[in-house]
């Protein structure tokens, strides 16, 4: 279970395909506009629960909670 003030990931899908602007090359409009955010968990919860976290610059965001204690990783690649 993940507490309050706990550093955590979020996932939600922004937009579906079938919403997504016809401007788009057709690879990128067949997929939904996805969000994976970092921030503080502002209530207790468990994974695959809808929650709101604040991120670092103070921004309010919801979405379903999918990791506890996510990492900073960087990477150019093999």
């Amino acid at each position: 279970m993940a507490k309050k003030g706990d550093w955590v990931r979020i996932h939600k899908v922004v937009l579906k395909a079938d919403e997504r602007t016809a401007k788009l090359p057709d690879d990128t409009k067949a997929c939904d506009l996805e969000m994976w955010t970092k921030g503080t968990l502002l209530e207790d919860a468990e994974i695959g629960d809808i929650v709101k976290v604040e991120t670092a610059v103070g921004r309010i965001v919801e979405g379903e909670l999918i990791e506890e204690g996510p990492y900073y990783t960087h990477s150019y690649g093999k």
